[in-house]
């Protein structure tokens, strides 16, 4: 019988994380808890729980692919590794049917399925965050961070790389995929996410981090991530750029930006009506989707900067 360990990763999640460890009995044979430096009792509720723990030396920079990748090494000769983060509960059923599919396509490096908010209507923040949970099924580019994966194929590429602090998980889908194997999302519901977000703040550091993924992830792999960076520098740097030229010359030469924005907000509402939101919903998400651009690119501008110094890529938190 297959082997299936459970590897879930947190730092300082409270209560989400004793909801995470309450939902994973009998669905591995094992459970390991990571801890990023958390100062507060997660550590001793993930022992509470008979989690095996492993806290991370504090004296190098956190990131969540060094904490899977402990994770995984501390498993025991593991078939299959479902890795779960520590503000999500695990659906049950899921991991059963993930190791049957891909007990059946031995092409397969990794599974993952949907991932939903607890909270959903709680704020616009965590309304955002369901929705870019939500993607299509069938063969896949990337994931976030909860999939379960083939122990051979974790050990085929090395894990995760240890210092993206963003993205991780789609940096690890893209080294999986060029060395041969193939990924796959299935129609199936696998976790619950908290992601309590209620502050605009929160939501701004969140778009920073993913704009600082976007760039390194970029930078190791040009291809990936390559429409994301090319729409944030077009949005929140080009055209805010040739605003600024335009109305040295003239202010009524201002409404061609404008003109460009509104068409490019109106064109993202339709998108969202077609993906099923509702109006009042797809108004609202379309704005933060275009406000995005502008903390991307600071998370792009970030990682660029710290690359060029040669600086640590440190954790962006938003809780």
């Amino acid at each position: 019988m297959s082997a299936v360990d459970i590897v879930l990763i947190g730092r300082n999640e409270g209560s989400r994380l004793v909801a995470a460890l309450a939902s994973l009995p009998g669905q591995a044979r094992q459970v390991v808890y990571v801890d990023s430096g958390s100062t507060d009792s997660s550590v001793a509720e993930a022992r509470r729980a008979g989690a095996q723990v492993v806290e991370l030396d504090m004296s190098v920079p956190f990131t969540a692919a060094r904490a899977r990748n402990a994770g995984f090494a501390a498993l025991t000769d593991p078939d299959f590794v479902m890795f779960v983060d520590g503000d999500c509960t695990l659906v049950p059923g899921f991991v059963s049917a993930a190791v049957a599919h891909l007990s059946r396509h031995p092409e397969l490096a990794l599974v993952t399925g949907w991932r939903s908010e607890i909270h959903r209507d709680s704020s616009i923040f965590n309304q955002l965050c369901d929705f870019e949970w939500r993607r299509p099924v069938g063969r896949i580019l990337g994931c976030g961070g909860d999939m379960l994966v083939r122990a051979e194929a974790f050990r085929h590429v090395g894990g995760f790389g240890d210092s993206i602090i963003a993205s991780e998980d789609e940096e690890f889908g893209t080294r999986l995929r060029k060395a041969g194997w193939a990924l796959e999302r299935l129609p199936l519901e696998m976790t619950r996410h908290d992601a309590d977000m209620h502050r605009f703040g929160q939501w701004w550091r969140r778009a920073v981090r993913t704009g600082h993924g976007f760039a390194h992830v970029g930078h190791l792999h040009p291809d990936y991530f390559a429409r994301e960076r090319q729409r944030v520098l077009a949005y929140a740097l080009v055209l805010p750029l040739l605003s600024l030229a335009l109305a040295l010359v003239s202010p009524w030469l201002l409404l061609v930006p404008l003109a460009i924005y509104a068409l490019n907000y109106l064109r993202t509402q339709q998108g969202l009506r077609r993906a099923g939101l509702p109006k009042r919903e797809a108004r609202q998400h379309a704005l933060f989707i275009a406000l995005s651009k502008f903390p991307n690119l600071v998370g792009m501008a970030t990682y660029h900067l710290r690359r060029l110094r040669n600086a640590q890529m440190r954790i962006i938190e938003y809780k």
